[in-house]
């Protein structure tokens, strides 16, 4: 769905440090998405191997909650506007089929059809970024709709808690005891049990984003939400800023306290994963809110702004085309193949500066591209919304 609208920068319906963070999550999604090659990363810009959380860890949880915020204000706004029950549960369940289906998109193109690409829906990934965000999205708007702030709140604590209790105290079948291992644990199980042949390709025996652990990752988005209501009640602005500062420092401590026997770990989306990065999304969140939305300090936002405002447009469009640039091969002098990306990484960044470099380099070009084109359709108001 595609929406022209005034500036959007100068609207008072919107929660500008909101875009903002989407922007900024957006970009750090692509950032460490698309190196210029795997060999050369900086550390900061891979994942934790396993347990233990990075800068890149971050970010999917960061968008999650973001998804929350959204949530609480979205749907308030409509529901306040009158809309009908009926009407809000059909745009939930059309936005999530719709998110789900571009997460297929972006595990199959291009389905065969184009480059010589081998493909076959029995192997095709299931799980993905798109999905989760599709389904955290369902459930977390469902229940902002059809429950009470209070029954959020329990329902909140018992799905951490109850995942914390699955994954420690069930003992793996084949195993024999409860572990949090890449291979062996309860939701590596369960995905290979379900999706055997649908997982992700560099496991082949779990996916980050599987089964089991999409229900903690519910409760990500349902931070969002409490953030959420906090900034939409009547409160002063300084006093919701501290707010956000105090819960987000209270779940960081809560966090790393559950980590002594629930290891942080974003592979398998642990309840104290989910605690310490929303702890510190509530922080961010207040840093923005504090001084995009309170102190007017606006001079810096605008790539993030317009990045923010075409979120899932940007991130799967980047997607789409940097499988392009992998698929589009052809035999070099030498004999060997090549791909289109490693042909531009090698000729306009690895002739001149060390790999790493080069590397990090090819990311943030890749990253102002896409900005250059979002700002086109920003520039020109439009807007797509899923």
């Amino acid at each position: 769905m595609i929406f022209k609208n005034g500036d959007p920068m100068k609207t008072s319906e919107r929660l500008l440090s909101l875009d903002v963070f989407r922007g900024i999550t957006i970009m750090g999604m692509i950032l460490v998405n698309n190196p210029g090659t795997w060999s050369a990363v900086y550390p900061p810009l891979l994942h934790a191997k396993w347990h233990g959380c990075t800068p890149t860890d971050l970010i999917f949880p960061f968008f999650l909650f973001i998804v929350g915020v959204a949530v609480s204000y979205s749907l308030s706004k409509r529901k306040a506007a009158g809309g009908s029950m009926k009407s809000l549960y059909l745009n939930i369940f059309r936005r999530s089929i719709i998110l789900f289906a571009l997460g297929i998109i972006l595990a199959g193109f291009p389905f065969g059809l184009l480059f010589g690409h081998e493909f076959s829906w029995s192997t095709i990934r299931i799980p993905g970024v798109l999905q989760r965000i599709a389904i955290v999205y369902l459930v977390s708007a469902i229940l902002f709709l059809s429950t009470s702030t209070k029954f959020q709140y329990w329902f909140t604590a018992i799905i951490l808690v109850l995942y914390c209790a699955l994954m420690s105290l069930i003992p793996v079948p084949g195993i024999g005891y409860a572990n949090y291992e890449p291979t062996t644990n309860l939701a590596a199980w369960l995905d290979y049990l379900l999706l055997k042949d649908h997982l992700w390709s560099a496991s082949k025996v779990w996916d980050p984003e599987g089964i089991l652990s999409t229900l903690p990752a519910i409760g990500s988005a349902m931070i969002g939400i409490f953030a959420g209501n906090l900034l939409r009640s009547d409160k002063d602005q300084t006093t919701k800023t501290v707010w956000l500062y105090t819960w987000g420092v209270i779940l960081m401590a809560a966090g790393w306290i559950w980590d002594g026997w629930f290891p942080i770990n974003k592979n398998i989306w642990t309840s104290s994963y989910v605690l310490y990065t929303g702890g510190l999304a509530l922080v961010f969140l207040a840093f923005c809110y504090w001084f995009i939305d309170v102190k007017k300090v606006t001079w810096w936002i605008k790539p993030f702004h317009v990045y923010g405002m075409n979120a899932i447009t940007v991130f799967f469009l980047s997607g789409i085309v940097g499988r392009i640039m992998y698929m589009i091969k052809w035999t070099s002098a030498d004999g060997n193949p090549i791909t289109l990306k490693n042909y531009l990484f090698e000729t306009f960044f690895l002739s001149w500066l060390e790999p790493i470099n080069a590397s990090l380099a090819w990311a943030i070009v890749y990253i102002l591209i896409w900005l250059g084109l979002m700002w086109i359709l920003y520039a020109k108001k439009i807007f797509i919304k899923v």
